[in-house]
C-alpha cells in the first residue's frame, strides 16, 4: 500500500497543505478527507505537491473537485512544486489552465496566492 502524508498550516489568508506520497485510488481518500474539514470560504488553499512523484486520474480528480468547492466558496486553489509526471499529466489534459500553478520550490506562502 502506498503511504500518502498530509500536513496542513493554516495561515490568516490562506491554508497550505502539503503532500508526501503518490496521489493514487488508495491515497486520494485521505487527502480529500483531510481537505473536507478545512474552512476554505474565500480564502486561498495551496497544495504543495513537491514530494508527490506521482498522481493517477483519482489525484487529478481530487484537485478538480477542491476546486469546484474554492470556486463557490470564493477561493482559490494553486498547485505548488509540480514533479515531472504530475506536471505532464495536468498538461495532457488540459487541467492546468484550471490551477494557480506554482513554481518548484515554493512553498505556497508567495504573493502570487491572493483570493
Amino acid at each position: 500500500m502506498n503511504a500518502l502524508t498530509v500536513v496542513t498550516r493554516q495561515q490568516p489568508d490562506r491554508t497550505v497543505i502539503t503532500v508526501s506520497g503518490e496521489m493514487d485510488l488508495q491515497t486520494c481518500p485521505a487527502l480529500a478527507e483531510a481537505t473536507s474539514i478545512i474552512p476554505l470560504a474565500g480564502k486561498a488553499l495551496c497544495l504543495d505537491l513537491s514530494a508527490v512523484p506521482f498522481m493517477d486520474s483519482s489525484g487529478l480528480n481530487l484537485l478538480i473537485q477542491l476546486r469546484r468547492r474554492l470556486h463557490a466558496e470564493g477561493g482559490l486553489l494553486a498547485v505548488a512544486g509540480l514533479q515531472t509526471q504530475p506536471a505532464h499529466l495536468l498538461e495532457l489534459t488540459e487541467a492546468s489552465e484550471l490551477f494557480t500553478v506554482i513554481p518548484t520550490g515554493a512553498d505556497g506562502s508567495g504573493e502570487a496566492l491572493t483570493a
